[in-house]
C-alpha cells in the first residue's frame, strides 16, 4: 500500500512539474507560428508606399492650398488702421502734460 501511494504521489508530482513546462513550450511554438504566419514586413511596406507618393508635389499642393500670405495680410491690416488718429486718441486719453506738471511743482516750491 505504501508503494502504491508513493508511486501515485511521485506520478502526481512529475505530472505537475512536466505539464506546465510542456504547455509553456506548446504555447511558445504556437505563438511563434502565428507570428510567422501573419508577420508584416513594415520596412518593405513603408518602402512600397514611399515609392507611390511624390512628396514634392504633395508639399506644394499643401502650400498652395493652406498658405497664408502674411505680407498681404499685414498690409490689409495696416490699411484698416489710421495710426495717426490712434496715436492722437491715446495721447488725449492717457497723456500727462509734463510742462504743466513741472510748472505746478515749481509754483509749490516757490510758495514754500
Amino acid at each position: 500500500m505504501k508503494r502504491t501511494a508513493l508511486f501515485i504521489l511521485t506520478a502526481a508530482i512529475a505530472a505537475a512539474t512536466v505539464s506546465p513546462a510542456f504547455a509553456a513550450y506548446n504555447l511558445r511554438e504556437l505563438r511563434q507560428a502565428n507570428l510567422d504566419k501573419s508577420a508584416v514586413d513594415f520596412g518593405k511596406l513603408r518602402n512600397e508606399n514611399l515609392d507611390k507618393i511624390d512628396f514634392g508635389k504633395l508639399r506644394q499642393a499643401n502650400l498652395d492650398k493652406d498658405a497664408v500670405n502674411f505680407e498681404r495680410l499685414r498690409q490689409e491690416n495696416l490699411d484698416k488702421v489710421d495710426f495717426g488718429k490712434l496715436r492722437q486718441a491715446n495721447l488725449d486719453k492717457d497723456a500727462v502734460n509734463f510742462e504743466r506738471l513741472r510748472q505746478e511743482n515749481l509754483d509749490k516750491a516757490n510758495a514754500a
